[in-house]
């Protein structure tokens, strides 16, 4: 079967990927890092502007599949310092409502371009 991919002007790929591949029900979102889709560049600024940007990235795949954070079941978060999990968690908390998805948070040793923060998402149709 072959892959039904979706991508969006208000992302970035910075390597051979989809920004999302559809699988039956489920849609599969790349992970997204902190870029600027106008400019290309990594947002200059801190743990919060960096995940803000990266959930505008994810919200714009979303919408180019024709969901909503309503639709998110599942979400990866990779930071490059524990230490700002609190900060993260502060943001991450103003995208979603209760039920929130299922979450997982891991603390990695480098990101692409070295973005702090890289985000992840699996949804549901």
């Amino acid at each position: 079967m072959a892959r039904k991919p979706f991508s969006t002007s208000g992302a970035v790929s910075v390597g051979p990927y989809s920004h999302a591949v559809e699988a039956g029900d489920l849609i599969f979102l790349s992970g997204q890092t902190p870029i600027d889709p106008q400019t290309g560049e990594l947002v200059k600024g801190d743990i919060v502007e960096q995940t803000n940007q990266c959930f505008k990235n994810l919200f714009n795949v979303l919408e180019a599949a024709g969901l909503t954070p309503e639709h998110v079941e599942k979400v990866n978060v990779f930071l490059t310092e524990m230490n700002h999990f609190t900060a993260m968690n502060e943001v991450y908390s103003k995208q979603f409502s209760s039920p929130y998805p299922a979450r997982t948070t891991i603390g990695v040793s480098s990101l692409p371009l070295g973005a702090q923060i890289e985000i992840e998402m699996i949804a549901r149709r």
